[in-house]
């Protein structure tokens, strides 16, 4: 079978090239250049044979870069050297302009930043320390997994900042208790996005601000506020967390994870790379708790400063003005350079590390995040060849063709299609920076405005969940050390749940455009549909005390 599938592959190759040298293009004039599958259905081929692969071969490297191959092959109308260009040099999705961009770039760079310091971190003893202290005050699993909760819902100023710390803090007290990593991905991932969807003062509220247009004489900032209460999907992720600990649910692939790390066994499958590192890493015996809870207090207390400053604030700004301005990808940079340097001469003072420690650390911190910068580059690319397949603009088309008959379904059907665009392009941000406007467009003012523009920021939200190809998905999965496939494999049941749940509220709230009565009613049904899985599923072994 192999043989034969090779065999294709090789006769499929050489009819690219026959075809591409028997129709060269040239390359000079494709100013206003449009591919024949220019805004179609099968523009969205490209990440959902990504997604597929990914699910099924449960390998996302090569899952990714075959997506993006097909999309450069539909882009180019399977001219190879065309698709080669564009997969590479072009500049509005190429790979090398992706990576190259500022804000792309930043976040890589903070990547490594927080790879450094947590391995700085693990091997001056804090991170051990921290692990035996919460041993002692955290004494079961569920009190292990709501402290999880508590500070991934502490941390909502930016989702890749919440991942990484979140998971660098909560790792030794997750594993002392014998939480799967599957699950504290989960966790991680479901206190990130859903959380800084709702909060005031995040890098998501500045997003959501700057995509209101400033023709529609709107305060994009008081919209985003009216649309809090109506974030359905987020606000039950958020009971859903809970229910589940507390209740001792887990179904789906998760339960697998669970049961598992009952008997020790912490990830079920996939890569034991952490395995092997958490066995043979040697610390330092000197480490206190104060050498993890310091450099993370610092860390956020100076990304918070940056953003701000990037924003204005100390050029007489106002403080919420300036953290929608913020640029997050510098702020996050500078936060994480100063906080190493902190770190590095805090920890030299306490003689708990030497400087030849501090440079193995910082190759060590970058080779743990090549595989999330793998990922992330190939994620951005895939979306980049999305988009320049124009997928935006045919979801967009579908949104507008039905919007006039629909009305008060509205809300319901833009949190379906919301969900969609966003498991397709993995990324949430692009997602509601393209229906915000078409929402507008449909309801100019009033209250189904804000319903259906926070059903948009939830539908985007939960696609991000979904999806193989979000870069917070990836980051969740970075955060908590935790196989990438066995991560999205198991949040998938619990996000399809939610999602079910809050597309029942949307369709009561464009009724009746009130979350007094909408909101209620779907943390109900939440409740209800939980209780009924539990019945069916069962709970978890109750645990002894540690």
């Amino acid at each position: 079978m192999k043989k034969i599938l090779l065999f294709m592959f090789l006769l499929g190759l050489i009819g690219l090239l026959v075809y591409t040298f028997t129709n060269p293009v040239d390359m000079g004039a494709l100013e206003g250049y449009t591919p024949s599958f220019y805004a179609e259905p099968i523009a969205l081929l490209p990440p959902v044979i990504a997604i597929v692969l990914a699910l099924i071969t449960k390998e996302v490297y090569s899952s990714l870069l075959i997506g993006i191959i097909s999309g450069a092959l539909l882009y180019s109308n399977f001219n190879l050297e065309l698709a080669i260009n564009t997969m590479f040099f072009n500049e509005e999705g190429g790979m090398l302009y992706k990576i190259s961009d500022t804000f792309n770039a930043g976040i890589l760079v903070f990547l490594v930043l927080l790879g450094i310091l947590v391995a700085l971190m693990n091997k001056a003893g804090g991170s051990a320390a921290f692990g035996k202290w919460a041993s002692k005050h955290i004494k079961t699993r569920i009190g292990a997994q709501i402290a999880t909760i508590a500070l991934g819902m502490l941390i909502f100023i930016d989702d890749y900042f919440n991942c990484l710390t979140v998971g660098s803090v909560m790792r030794p007290v997750t594993d002392t208790h014998k939480v799967s990593r599957a699950k504290l991905a989960y966790l991680i991932d479901a206190t990130a996005a859903p959380v800084c969807i709702i909060a005031p003062i995040s890098s998501w509220a500045a997003a959501v601000t700057s995509s209101v247009p400033e023709d529609a004489g709107l305060n994009g900032f008081q919209v985003f506020i009216k649309t809090i209460p109506y974030n359905f999907y987020a606000i039950l992720t958020v009971i859903m967390m809970f229910y589940l600990v507390i209740r001792r649910l887990d179904y789906g692939p998760m339960r697998k994870h669970e049961l598992n790390a009952y008997d020790g066994d912490l990830f079920t499958s996939g890569t034991d790379e952490s395995r092997e590192k958490m066995v043979e890493e040697q610390v330092s015996k000197k480490g206190k708790v104060v050498d993890l809870v310091l450099p993370v207090l610092f860390l956020i207390v100076i990304c918070i400063f940056s953003m701000v400053y990037t924003g204005g604030f100390f050029s007489g700004v106002d403080f919420v003005t300036a953290f929608g301005d913020a640029d997050a990808s510098v702020a996050l940079v500078f936060g994480g350079f100063i906080t190493l340097l902190f770190t590095f001469f805090f920890y030299l003072l306490r003689d708990i590390i030497t400087f030849e420690d501090f440079m193995k650390c910082v190759a060590d911190g970058f080779k743990a995040m090549v595989a999330p910068i793998l990922i992330l580059t190939f994620a951005w690319t895939l979306s980049g060849m999305t988009n320049l397949l124009g997928a935006k603009y045919f979801v967009a088309g579908l949104v507008e063709g039905s919007a006039a008959g629909l009305q008060s379904m509205l809300p319901a059907v833009v949190f379906l299609v919301a969900l969609g665009l966003a498991f397709a392009t993995g990324t949430s941000w692009g997602t509601f920076g393209i229906l915000i406007p078409i929402v507008l467009g449909v309801f100019p003012g009033g209250e189904m405005m804000v319903i259906s523009i926070a059903s948009c920021l939830a539908g985007a939200v939960c696609g991000d969940h979904c999806s193989p190809i979000s870069d917070t998905t990836i980051m969740a999965s970075a955060g908590a050390e935790s196989n990438h496939i066995n991560h999205v494999s198991t949040q998938l049941p619990y996000a399809l749940t939610c999602a079910a749940v809050s597309c029942v509220t949307y369709i009561i709230a464009g009724f009746t455009k009130s979350p007094v009565i909408s909101l209620p009613i779907g943390i109900v049904l939440m409740i209800v549909t939980l209780f009924i899985i539990e019945k069916i599923a069962g709970n978890e072994p109750v645990e002894e005390k540690a």
